[in-house]
C-alpha cells in the first residue's frame, strides 16, 4: 500500500511540475494580469483540448489524493493527533516550496496565510474525527460542508469577495440544498471502528512512570468516550472542520478580486492561483507549529510522539499537498465552476469506499441502503451546483 501511495504522489507531483512549466513558459505572471479569474469564472486560456486534458487529470488526481491521503495512518495508531498534524502540515510545506521555486517564486502575499491558519485549525479534529465516526463518514460530511460554505461565500460575496452571478438560480439553490441534506444523512449512517494497539505502539516521548500507573493512560481523550457520545462528538467535529475547509480560499479570493483597484493594496496581484501556494501552506505549517508548541506546553513538556506515524503523516502531507496543487490547476483549465463541486464531494465517495471495502467500517445492509441515498443526494448537489452556471 505505502509503495502505491508513493508512486501515485511521484505522479502527481510531475503533472504539477509539468503544467506549471507550461505556464512559465508562457509569461503566466504577465500575461494573467489583464484577464480576472473568479471562484466560479471562465479560464483564461479558453476550453481547447490541451486545457481540459490537463484540467481533468489534475481533478482526477485531486479527488484520488484527497480521497485517500489518510489511508497510510489508517492503522497506525496517532494519539491525540497533535503530533500527527505537524509532520502533516511539515510535509504540506515541503510541497509548496517545490512548487514556488518551479514557478519562480512570485510575490508573496501574507494575507494568503489567513487561509493555511483556517485550514489548520480545521484540521486539528481530523484524528479525533477519523477514531469516532470512521474516515469515510467523516470525509464525507466535512466534505458536504466544505462544498457548502465554499459555495455560500462566493455566491453571496461574503468576507468581502465578489458575489457570483449563476445563469440558473433554481438549480443552484437546489444543488446547495441536496449537499446539506445528504450532510443529515450521513449522520444515520453507524460506523464500526476499530481501535487496535500493539507494545510497538507506545509513544517514544511519554514518562515511563506516568505509563506504569494505569494501562489506559496512553489513550486520548477520544478513546474514553461513550460509543453513544462518540457519533455525535465525530459529527460535529466534521461539521466544524467543513466550515472551515470551505473558508480556507476566501483570503486568496479577496486578494484576486481586489487586484483591478488601483486604489487597493493588492493591485496587479496575480490571477493564476498556484501562485498563492506558497504563502497559504506556509500559513498552515507556521499555525500547526503555534498549536503543537501550546499542546506541548499543556503537556509539560511530555506530548505523545508516535514513531510509526512519522514517514506515514510525511506521506500523507505529500498527497494532501500535490492534490490541493493539483485542484488551484483544475480551477485554471477548467473554472472552479467544475472543479469545485467534483473535488469537494468525490473524494467523499474514495473514502467511504476505502472504509467499505477496506476497513470494513460500515456494515448491514440498512447502513449500506442509507449511504446510497447519500452518495445520490452528494451527486447529485454536485452536479446541480455545476450546471447551474453553465
Amino acid at each position: 500500500m505505502d509503495h502505491r501511495a508513493v508512486l501515485l504522489a511521484l505522479c502527481a507531483l510531475l503533472c504539477v511540475t509539468f503544467a506549471a512549466d507550461e505556464i512559465i513558459g508562457d509569461g503566466h505572471s504577465q500575461e494573467l494580469s489583464g484577464a480576472k479569474l473568479s471562484l466560479l469564472g471562465e479560464t483564461s486560456n479558453g476550453t481547447n483540448a490541451t486545457d481540459l486534458t490537463y484540467g481533468f487529470i489534475s481533478c482526477a488526481v485531486a479527488v484520488v489524493f484527497y480521497g485517500s491521503n489518510f489511508v497510510p495512518v489508517k492503522k497506525i495508531d496517532t494519539g491525540d493527533g497533535m503530533f500527527f498534524q505537524w509532520v502533516l502540515c511539515a510535509a504540506i510545506w515541503m510541497v509548496s516550496l517545490v512548487a514556488n521555486l518551479i514557478l519562480n517564486c512570485p510575490r508573496f502575499w501574507p494575507l494568503a496565510m489567513l487561509g493555511g491558519a483556517i485550514w489548520a485549525t480545521g484540521n486539528i479534529t481530523v484524528v479525533p474525527i477519523v477514531k469516532t465516526i470512521g474516515l469515510g463518514l467523516g470525509l464525507l460530511i466535512w466534505a458536504s460542508f466544505n462544498l457548502l460554505m465554499g459555495w455560500a461565500s462566493s455566491r453571496f460575496g461574503w468576507f468581502g469577495i465578489n458575489a457570483e452571478i449563476v445563469g440558473k438560480p433554481v438549480l443552484n439553490y437546489t444543488g446547495a440544498g441536496l449537499c446539506f441534506l445528504s450532510a443529515i444523512v450521513f449522520f444515520f449512517v453507524k460506523s464500526d471502528v476499530q481501535r487496535v494497539r500493539t507494545a510497538e505502539e507506545t509513544p517514544l516521548l511519554i514518562d515511563n512512570t506516568i505509563n506504569s500507573g494505569d494501562a489506559s493512560s496512553d489513550d486520548s481523550w477520544v478513546d474514553r468516550l461513550r460509543p453513544s457520545t462518540k457519533r455525535l462528538v465525530g459529527f460535529s467535529m466534521a461539521v466544524f472542520a467543513g466550515l472551515l475547509y470551505g473558508s480556507s480560499f476566501i483570503p486568496v479570493l479577496y486578494i484576486k478580486d481586489h487586484a483591478d483597484d488601483p486604489d487597493s493594496h493588492f493591485h496587479g496581484a496575480s490571477q493564476f492561483d498556484l501562485d498563492y501556494v506558497f504563502a497559504q501552506f506556509s500559513g498552515i505549517f507556521l499555525t500547526s507549529t503555534v498549536y503543537f508548541l501550546i499542546y506541548c506546553a499543556a503537556m509539560k513538556n511530555q506530548p505523545k510522539v508516535f514513531s510509526k506515524a512519522i514517514l506515514p503523516g510525511f506521506l500523507s502531507g505529500i498527497m494532501w499537498g500535490a492534490a490541493t496543487c493539483c485542484w488551484f490547476l483544475a480551477n485554471h483549465y477548467l473554472s472552479a465552476v467544475v472543479s469545485f463541486p467534483i473535488i469537494t464531494t468525490v473524494p467523499g465517495l474514495i473514502a467511504a469506499a476505502w472504509g467499505v471495502v477496506v476497513f470494513k467500517e460500515v456494515k448491514g445492509l440498512r447502513n449500506f441502503l442509507v449511504l446510497g441515498i447519500a452518495f445520490c443526494l452528494v451527486l447529485t448537489g454536485a452536479l446541480l451546483t455545476a450546471f447551474s452556471k453553465v
